[in-house]
């Protein structure tokens, strides 16, 4: 075993697969209906100038993976045969498919996405403040007690939701390849040889996991939003996603000086979302590992230092 290293190479879990973002590849990985393994690869892009950026390359990072994460996940569920699966469609999708044709998927794939954005903006944003202003003016408390109750609530409503979505089979098996994705990044980081039986020793958890980014995020904005008016609850929500931007920049850098450092304070702000992680990770099975190495191994550059975090 070498030195314990720290490597930027993150990833994320699919439909029956993993998808791995290196220095300068980036790959997906998906097992087939027949159980051979679909392996895509293509080019990361390289650093951009705003890498070096503070507080800007989190906000661009972040609208980076949403794209490149949301079309591997959907390209993964094609994959795996998911659509080979479903029963008859209906009459609206039959509907649907004969007056939109080709453009069906890109139209299904915003309305899908519109709705993500509102439900999203009603669960995080307009019902725990409408929650608590209702609270706060018939108890009549000061505006940071009613910021920090505001931010409680969402992170309850968070925790609630991962809970609930861990008791369907399906996204059960997509947060096992999300153990795999950490498992075999974990192993990668030990300096040991990329195979199912190394990397199933190791931790599921990992500090740079997107669930510990969105904890953290929810917490910044309980920070940054104590200086908005409890007055129109409308109007902050709309200085709320003003905000945004500057509460994942700064979600970011907290997450990278987790990542990259080891200490008592990097491990206290990391506690937290690690244990969040026992609900969006499981324990995967070699199938799931061999998926997720296949993955890893197109993204390691063939300098080592190309990947340091």
């Amino acid at each position: 075993m070498s030195e314990l290293k720290k490597t930027s190479i993150g990833g994320q879990a699919l439909i029956e697969g993993v998808m791995m973002r290196g220095p300068h590849i980036s790959a997906m990985a998906v097992r087939k209906p027949d159980q051979t393994i679909h392996l895509k690869t293509w080019d990361t892009g390289g650093k951009k100038w705003y890498h070096h950026v503070p507080l800007l390359r989190g906000v661009l990072n972040f609208i980076t993976m949403l794209v490149v994460g949301y079309r591997c996940l959907m390209e993964s569920a094609e994959i795996a045969g998911m659509a080979d699966a479903e029963e008859e469609p209906s009459k609206l999708e039959k509907w649907l498919a004969d007056h939109l044709g080709d453009h069906m998927t890109l139209v299904f794939n915003i309305v899908t996405g519109v709705l993500a954005v509102i439900i999203c903006l009603g669960l995080f944003m307009l019902l725990p403040a409408s929650i608590v202003k209702f609270l706060g003016t018939r108890l009549q408390a000061p505006t940071f007690v009613m910021t920090i109750l505001e931010g409680c609530i969402k992170i309850i409503i968070f925790i609630l939701y991962l809970f609930l979505v861990t008791r369907m089979k399906e996204i059960q098996r997509v947060f096992q390849y999300h153990g795999a994705e950490h498992k075999t990044i974990a192993c990668y980081e030990a300096g040991e040889e990329l195979t199912p039986e190394n990397a199933r020793k190791h931790t599921r958890f990992h500090p740079r996991c997107g669930t510990s980014f969105l904890l953290i995020v929810l917490v910044i904005s309980i920070f940054v939003f104590s200086v908005l008016s409890w007055d129109n609850i409308w109007m902050r929500v709309v200085l709320k996603l003003v905000l945004l931007p500057v509460v994942v920049g700064v979600a970011y850098e907290i997450i990278k000086l987790a990542g990259r450092y080891s200490n008592p304070f990097t491990r206290m702000i990391s506690a937290p979302g690690l244990w969040l992680q026992r609900l969006t990770t499981f324990e995967p099975d070699d199938t799931m590992l061999e998926i997720a190495i296949a993955a890893m191994k197109p993204c390691i550059p063939e300098n080592p230092k190309d990947d340091l975090y």
